[in-house]
């Protein structure tokens, strides 16, 4: 059976919005895919801790509340519900024009 390393260090950068690249190493240790969530465990003694989140805690109970609140409410009063203003619309596309992002492409892998 092959050795492997107790423990795999691999530096990274927090950038000036506080996000960073969880490098290809680790995606691959934890079997990360696209859109896949990670959470963070700080423990008493200074140590954090990434993890996978498990399927069961994806889900945010504040938002699930909240579109069961609406599911319920568009059901009862149905005259409430209306299109968008073909103007508010025209606003937010105008807003995002040029915008391109790919929130599937791959992260290029790093060196890890």
């Amino acid at each position: 059976m092959p050795k492997t390393a107790e423990i795999l260090e691999i530096p990274a950068t927090i950038t000036e919005r506080g996000q960073t690249t969880v490098p290809a190493a680790i995606r691959k240790m934890l079997a990360l895919g696209k859109r896949d969530r990670v959470v963070f465990r700080g423990l008493a003694d200074g140590t954090v801790v990434l993890a996978k989140k498990a399927a069961d805690e994806q889900a945010d109970p504040v938002i699930g509340n909240f579109l069961r609140f609406l599911e319920k409410d568009m059901a009862a009063h149905p005259a409430r519900v209306r299109a968008i203003p073909s103007n508010l619309l025209a606003r937010g596309a105008a807003l995002v024009k040029g915008v391109e992002v790919d929130l599937d492409a791959a992260l290029p892998d790093d060196d890890a």
